[in-house]
């Protein structure tokens, strides 16, 4: 018997990967799908099997009556799409960001409290197998923490890949939300506070540099080159063992008084899906059901949005 419906909403190539992660999970069908062009929504369901193909998000609730929806649109049209999924009892799993701007999200944080709902976030990059190593091994070891976040980002080349403007002018909020939010998840204890080492300048900036302390005493250094060459990669450095992700993909240690690395083993799923996707799905459907779940809430994506906001100074 199915133990958990899903629906989405969007059909683009996101909601694409959702769809193939979700497939896979034991006792879960992906019941129905909604988007704005029918006709995408009409293939997609063709391609892998999904029973009902929706006009409306209300049609989508009252033909599934789903357990979990996946809202996989548009920055610009996630406030709309996602407030209009709050108003039926599912639990809402939002592709990040949830808001091309902090204000935006801030508007679809506050309708998902006024109705109640459980609202997680698709952080995918929590659930690489590299993510996962590196936070099992830390939970071993209770040494101070220095956490380097390293990312790059080129507005004019979001601007050629044809993302509405408001949408590159907030480019921090929908491309680096997924480096920044390595330091919340790698530094112990609240943000006490973040300090401009490079400020950020619209339109001007090639780096920007921001030092970020924890109440527990760990620190963080976001490090973002605009407009130029640079990797995405973390690194966690304590007193006895250094850990780092480059790719973010692939994770690797050192251990102290060594010269040398050792490659951290990676998950198959990790290669038959959209990274982090498949088990990212498996922790959507334990929130649904109301399972243990490590899946990111709203309210902890938000304080990442924040995070964002003081780096950046919006």
């Amino acid at each position: 018997m199915t133990a958990c419906r899903v629906a989405v909403v969007g059909a683009g190539s996101m909601a694409q990967e959702h769809i193939r992660a979700f497939a896979d999970v034991p006792d879960v069908e992906v019941a129905g799908i909604h988007s704005r062009t029918r006709s995408r929504a009409e293939a997609l369901a063709q391609q892998h099997g999904v029973r009902d193909v929706c006009d409306s998000v209300a049609e989508l609730y009252e033909r599934t009556q789903a357990d979990l929806v996946v809202v996989a649109v548009p920055e610009t049209a996630m406030n709309p799409v996602s407030r209009a999924c709050f108003e039926y009892p599912w639990t809402a799993l939002l592709e990040k960001p949830p808001g091309y701007s902090l204000l935006d999200a801030e508007e679809v944080s506050r309708a998902a409290s006024q109705h109640e709902r459980n609202v997680i976030v698709g952080l995918n990059r929590r659930f690489l197998s590299s993510t996962q190593a590196v936070t099992c091994d830390l939970e071993r070891n209770n040494g101070r923490r220095f956490i380097h976040v390293q990312d790059q980002q080129d507005q004019a080349q979001a601007a050629e890949l044809e993302h509405p403007q408001v949408v590159v002018d907030n480019w921090m909020y929908a491309n680096s939300i997924h480096l920044i939010d390595y330091l919340r998840l790698f530094g112990r204890g609240s943000v006490a506070s973040v300090t401009e080492v490079v400020a950020w300048s619209p339109g001007v900036s090639h780096a920007v540099i921001a030092k970020v302390e924890f109440d527990s005493g760990d620190i963080g250094l976001y490090e973002g080159i605009w407009q130029g060459p640079g990797p995405w990669a973390v690194s966690v450095t304590t007193p006895e063992k250094r850990w780092e992700m480059r790719p973010l993909e692939k994770a690797s240690y050192q251990m102290r008084g060594e010269r040398q690395s050792h490659s951290m083993a990676g998950h198959e799923w990790d290669e038959e899906f959209k990274p982090g996707f498949r088990l990212q799905a498996k922790m959507a459907v334990a929130s649904a059901l109301g399972e243990p779940s490590e899946s990111p809430t709203l309210a902890e994506a938000m304080d990442t949005m924040k995070l964002i906001a003081d780096i950046f100074r919006e």
